[in-house]
């Protein structure tokens, strides 16, 4: 059976690359093509929607695709789960269709976020760096954000205090973001695509957990398996390791 596919944002870096992936899979079909200003109208009949676009916009997009009964899997960056809680009494009042919400569709990134979430119980210290090209529009991204939740409640868990960390003065932010008591810091950089380290730290030794994607194709076999799984789980899914079995 195919799966009928519209990309929303399609004419974008990540966009254009999924719709590529989406005509080279043999079990889908790519049935629209929607950027900014389109009407979206049915979705030229799709059974799923993928979403690359901005948090603008992409609320709107997926409450229209969820309106119409159309599964959504979202890549847009920004979403925090304050927001897609926001949506899910609307998508379990419709019954049947599923929103996948992912930060990050690289398959090693989203193990780099499940070791740090076991590795985060032992550690005393830990941080998040984050690197990205410089045409990103928003900081922390989505991926170190979501990384900084997991260690977070992993650490609450675990029973462990507040990072040690005896700066008092930081006017000008050096220290980076805390998110969920972690500090998460952000690099923009010429050449970069998408790469994250998390530092864990004890006396006496450290443990780093890098990912790096080099292209963006690296994205696209998560995509795919987003698009595959979403029907399966029908409300407000966060994170793609919820559906990869992790």
């Amino acid at each position: 059976m195919t799966t009928k596919v519209a990309v929303i944002g399609a004419a974008g870096r990540m966009g254009s690359t999924a719709c590529d992936a989406v005509e080279g899979a043999d079990d889908l079909e790519l049935v629209g093509r929607y950027d900014d200003g389109d009407d979206l109208g049915d979705l030229g009949g799709a059974d799923v929607a993928i979403d690359f676009t901005v948090l603008a916009a992409s609320e709107g997009n997926v409450r229209h695709c969820v309106a119409r009964g159309v599964h959504v899997v979202v890549g847009t960056s920004g979403w925090t789960d304050a927001k897609a809680g926001e949506l899910r009494s609307d998508v379990e009042a419709k019954g049947g269709v599923g929103v996948l919400i992912a930060p990050n569709f690289a398959i090693g990134a989203v193990l780099m976020m499940q070791f740090a979430k076991q590795a985060a119980r032992f550690y005393e210290s830990v941080e998040v760096i984050e690197l990205h090209h410089p045409r990103k529009v928003d900081a922390p991204s989505g991926t170190a954000t979501r990384t900084a939740e997991m260690i977070g409640a992993a650490r609450e868990e675990a029973g462990l205090g507040a990072v040690p960390d005896a700066t008092t003065q930081d006017p000008d932010g050096a220290r980076g973001a805390q998110v969920e008591g972690v500090p998460v810091h952000a690099v923009r950089l010429r050449g970069l695509v998408a790469h994250q380290e998390v530092l864990l730290g004890n006396e006496g030794e450290m443990l780093t957990l890098r990912h790096d994607s080099f292209d963006r194709v690296s994205f696209m076999p998560g995509v795919l398996a987003g698009v595959r799984a979403v029907g399966k789980h029908p409300g407000v899914t966060v994170g793609l390791e919820n559906v990869l079995g992790l």
